[in-house]
């Protein structure tokens, strides 16, 4: 072997566990659902039983609702939105609360990460034009608890309320009746999170954009996401809105194909099987449901915090029936580590890509904001009851 192939055998990724190290630093959610799984299989071989795991009616809305939204995004349609109500002379005040409330409102409908993923980029570009770099930190960091509150609102908004939603057969009014104190509740307390900074009037300059409704694709787009909804509130079969959507974006846009994420869609298929195994485990599973009949709430928090809330949501939701808790502790648990919610660690990484990105006030500021949201909301789900 020569040197150049030798020096080559040490830089490949797959050599011991590196591989393993370069896909958890791209995918740490679907890499410690894979890893979960497969320890779980030792314990529960493979079978028939597998099947019968996965909740096949939310893989297909959640790969109905990503398609819809990435073609959505791809015409342009929430930037101009936000270009619409941003240009122009603001107060420095208006204009952040502005940017933080972008994210919240439109996570209700298009989840938490696909507004991060439009938003946060926008919001680093106005702060650039404007001058106001310096409140970067305070504005994503903002977002991004706005993203994850705003989320809670609606059925759609993030994965877990999608697969909760349909593992309890929840009614839209007995799900509203949940989450929509909690999610109005961050409205006015992000209002005042503006106050913290100082007064002042900035100017918005944005290249005007052709405004999209001229598209008759994105008209196309608006009818499927209304069918998407449709499907949620169990009014359209899914297998009807799965086969539409595929048609129209075989007719439409083949190039959405490649544009998903696909890696949520893997993870919610390992944590099903994991979560179907660590079932039929009778010391587990006594375990689990022993600490979900004491803490319910708490618990689906705080499991958040480590292993993210949509695999919490599919994990704990085999043992228990309190559906109320465990929908306002997952939602509530995405709140807190950079982990627990995978759109804050999209805004993580948008944020590292800016000039003069600083980690570590980045995760400082994070952590303690985080911190004290979390801690508050508990307290209310805990003192409601």
């Amino acid at each position: 072997m020569t040197k150049e192939e030798k020096e080559q055998q040490k830089k490949s990724p797959l050599q011991g566990t590196g591989f393993l190290a370069a896909l958890f630093k791209k995918e740490p959610v679907l890499t410690v659902s894979a890893l979960c799984m497969c320890v779980s299989m030792f314990f529960v071989p493979p079978s028939r039983a597998y099947l019968g795991y996965i909740d096949f009616r939310v893989l297909a809305l959640l790969f109905c609702l990503m398609a819809v939204v990435a073609g959505l995004q791809k015409h342009g349609l929430f930037t101009w939105m936000a270009g619409r109500m941003l240009t122009g002379k603001k107060q420095r005040r208006t204009l952040f609360l502005l940017l933080i409330l972008l994210p919240y409102f439109s996570s209700m409908l298009v989840t938490n990460d696909v507004a991060l993923i439009t938003f946060v980029p926008f919001a680093i570009l106005i702060l650039d034009l404007t001058g106001q770099q310096k409140y970067m930190i305070f504005t994503v960091v903002l977002q991004t608890v706005a993203a994850n509150l705003g989320s809670m609102a609606t059925p759609v908004g993030n994965p877990q309320n999608l697969y909760l939603y349909s593992r309890f057969q929840l009614t839209a009014g007995a799900f509203f009746q949940i989450v929509l104190p909690y999610a109005l509740l961050a409205l006015p307390l992000l209002a005042a999170s503006v106050l913290f900074c100082p007064r002042g009037e900035v100017s918005v300059s944005l290249a005007p954009a052709a405004s999209p409704g001229k598209s008759r694709q994105v008209w196309m787009y608006l009818f499927l996401f209304l069918l998407c909804l449709l499907s949620v509130f169990h009014i359209l079969h899914y297998a009807i809105l799965l086969a539409v959507v595929c048609i129209a974006l075989l007719a439409a846009d083949r190039s959405l194909y490649r544009a998903m994420d696909y890696s949520l869609l893997l993870t919610f298929v390992c944590f099903f099987v994991f979560a179907g195994n660590i079932g039929s485990i009778q010391g587990v599973r006594d375990f689990l449901q022993e600490l979900l009949s004491r803490q319910p709430l708490l618990t689906g928090a705080l499991a958040s915090q480590v292993i993210s809330n949509v695999p919490a949501a599919v994990l704990l939701s085999g043992f228990t029936q309190d559906c109320r808790a465990l929908l306002l502790g997952t939602d509530i648990g995405g709140l807190g580590t950079p982990i627990a919610s995978l759109a804050s660690l999209i805004s993580f990484r948008l944020y590292m890509k800016t000039r003069r990105a600083d980690a570590g006030k980045y995760l400082a500021f994070f952590l303690s904001v985080n911190a004290a949201w979390l801690l508050l909301y508990l307290f209310i789900a805990l003192l409601a009851g």
